[in-house]
């Protein structure tokens, strides 16, 4: 079986005085060709930046850099939230079996502009936008994901420090 590990942020910032948080909408493929093959219309739900460790990168650093790339925005470590672990079968090449490990980080907004990506990006990231961190509960498409923030909310409620970054 194999075997992929990944990472990836909840990014917070501070905006017109609410916690929001940085979220991707996934390209998926476009609704004609969906329709086409009788499959549901692509999702519009969001989801967090996440990416697969390149060799010699530790969790953090690919976390911070898929950020980066996903949505366009620098952000720091604030501190490691949870590990999501799960099976998939790849629906393209060799349909193998995959045990898959995400370690998810809370970052904090550094710099930069939301959406801010690279043209090679857009393959793999429609858009990026900041939401508000409450309605990650109803706005997030993955369950775990949903269950990440929740981890992130509690974090930052209770350390009001971070607001003052």
């Amino acid at each position: 079986m194999v075997r992929e590990i990944s990472a990836g942020g909840v990014v917070v910032r501070r905006l017109a005085g609410a916690w929001n948080f940085a979220a991707i909408l996934p390209c998926r493929e476009p609704v004609s060709d969906a329709i086409a093959r009788k499959k549901k219309a692509p999702s519009t739900t969001l989801a967090l930046p996440k990416g697969l460790v390149d060799p010699g990168e530790k969790p953090d650093q690919t976390a911070l850099r898929e950020v980066r790339e996903e949505t366009g925005v620098t952000a720091s470590l604030v501190t490691k939230l949870r590990d999501v672990k799960y099976f998939y079968v790849r629906s393209w090449g060799d349909k193998e079996r995959v045990f898959k490990i995400v370690s998810f980080y809370l970052l904090q907004y550094e710099s930069g502009r939301i959406d801010d990506i690279s043209h090679e990006m857009r393959v793999e990231v429609q858009s990026a936008v900041w939401v508000p961190l409450e309605e990650a509960p109803i706005r997030l498409a993955y369950k775990s994901e949903r269950e990440v923030v929740r981890q992130a909310i509690a974090y930052v409620e209770s350390h009001p420090e971070l607001a003052t970054v």
